[in-house]
């Protein structure tokens, strides 16, 4: 396959996609960040997540919305790309029960755009953020890629399961190499303000109440943002040189307890929670947890920051961006 120089990132100015950028403009890429800016949280958050690349000789922001296909082509036919990394979504779960139409829209139509925009000027390598939300009720702990996923139980996580279906149609009809990753909780430095690390953070920090949703113990595999940055480039140098249809975990295989969660926070504050126990929402999963074997063996993937560590991480920049 032909070398990769230049990428088009979606949802650019995102947590994630912000961190990306910055990580694949020191490996030498040129990067096309595309983002339509969306209110779902405050745009100002998201123009100064791009604060550090605007000025990049390298960097180009594009402001478009990937529901217009028209607007789309156009993209296509102004800039050459060489692969796509497609990061854009309407997220949260609790979100997508209020509004599934906007869900379907945003993540379903959305990516079908952009397969068909990639088929018609034949960019091959293509990488899809999915979600560990699509394992819904799959059953087995931890999560493997060859669970049944037939089960979701939010539109969030139906939307990213029919999301991947359509990247292995465009595989399998237009010879796109596709690599779909299933991200476990990502946090970190400019983690989206509505995730729970970083409101609890704002909530302890302010001396309000917080929503404990069930007993505490559901848990999440928390993954901190360096290891999921790595995790896309590794996806990246491999798909560069392999035509495939993958789906890959990127996880820190480790699962924490929301009591522990908030138990961390509390000692890094040196404060305590007012909780405000409520029923767990019916959207949400119990426990996720990644089965990162395939990671490891086909990208080299290793998770480096264990939970203490990130969530250290976490708190100092919390901190430091308080101020």
């Amino acid at each position: 396959m032909a070398e990769i120089r230049n990428i088009l990132i979606t949802g650019a100015a995102g947590f994630i996609g912000s961190h990306l950028c910055e990580r694949l403009l020191e490996e030498g890429y040129n990067i096309y960040g595309l983002d339509n800016f969306d209110p779902y949280y405050e745009p100002s958050l998201k123009r100064r997540n791009l604060s550090g690349v605007l000025h990049h000789p390298s960097f180009t922001l594009i402001e478009a919305d990937i529901r217009e296909a028209e607007r789309l082509n156009a993209i296509f036919e102004l800039y050459s790309f060489d692969a796509i990394i497609h990061l854009a979504a309407m997220g949260g779960v609790r979100h997508s029960i209020l509004y599934p139409k906007l869900f379907a829209e945003v993540n379903m139509i959305g990516t079908l755009n952009l397969l068909e925009a990639a088929k018609t000027k034949g960019v091959k390598p293509f990488i899809f953020a999915s979600s560990s939300s699509v394992y819904g009720k799959s059953g087995k702990v931890p999560f493997s890629e060859t669970a049944n996923v037939d089960h979701p139980i939010s539109p969030y996580a139906a939307s990213k399961k029919a999301a991947e279906l359509l990247c292995y149609n465009w595989h399998h009809l237009y010879d796109l190499s596709v690599i779909c990753l299933r991200l476990f909780s990502v946090y970190g430095p400019r983690q989206r303000p509505d995730l729970a690390i970083n409101s609890f953070s704002k909530n302890l920090q302010a001396g309000l109440p917080v929503p404990v949703f069930g007993d505490g113990s559901s848990s999440r595999d928390y993954t901190y943002i360096t290891d999921i940055i790595q995790g896309i480039y590794l996806s990246l140098r491999y798909i560069e040189n392999h035509k495939v249809f993958e789906v890959i975990n990127l996880g820190s295989s480790e699962s924490i307890s929301l009591s522990a969660m908030m138990a961390y926070l509390e000692e890094l504050s040196g404060k305590q929670f007012i909780r405000e126990t409520q029923y767990l929402p019916f959207g949400d999963m119990q426990i996720t947890l990644a089965d990162i074997s395939k990671a490891r063996s086909l990208l080299g993937y290793e998770p480096k920051l264990s939970f203490r560590d990130g969530i250290r991480l976490w708190w100092d920049w919390f901190q430091s961006s308080s101020q």
